[in-house]
């Protein structure tokens, strides 16, 4: 058989790297702060659900997605060629906010170490770019 892999397996540095992640996430309590930047996440989108544009908010911690659709009560989505994810996406390049767009799903994807001043304005540059991709 032959074997193949990857010519970075085993590399003595990221493996010294991986351990000292593992160490700063045990010495900092990282997945506790992550759980409560996750649920401030929550509680900062949760008017999302009230606009006619948005069908469904879902959220795995730190990842939310928010699902974009031409009527909210038939769930009907947008074409795919009107890219409206897309259209949020380029409003938030355009102040300093990165979503990803997949389809007509915008995804919040932020770092662990995003504070809750960068949640808040990560989530009024998307309402702001829901509002304009909704628009028309």
């Amino acid at each position: 058989a032959f074997l193949h892999s990857h010519s970075y397996t085993g590399n003595a540095l990221a493996c010294r790297a991986a351990l000292a992640t593992l160490e700063i996430f045990s010495q900092d309590n990282v997945i506790v702060q992550n759980r409560e930047l996750a649920d401030y996440m929550t509680q900062a989108t949760a008017h999302f659900h009230e606009h006619p544009h948005v069908a469904e908010v879902r959220q795995t911690g730190m990842i939310l997605a928010i699902e974009l659709v031409k009527h909210k009560q038939s769930r009907e989505p947008y074409a795919w060629q009107e890219r409206r994810g897309l259209k949020v996406y380029q409003h938030g390049l355009k102040h300093g906010v990165l979503l990803r767009p997949l389809g007509n799903v915008v995804y919040f994807m932020p770092p662990y170490i995003i504070s809750k001043d960068e949640i808040d304005k990560m989530v009024r540059v998307a309402w702001e770019g829901i509002l304009k991709a909704v628009a028309d």
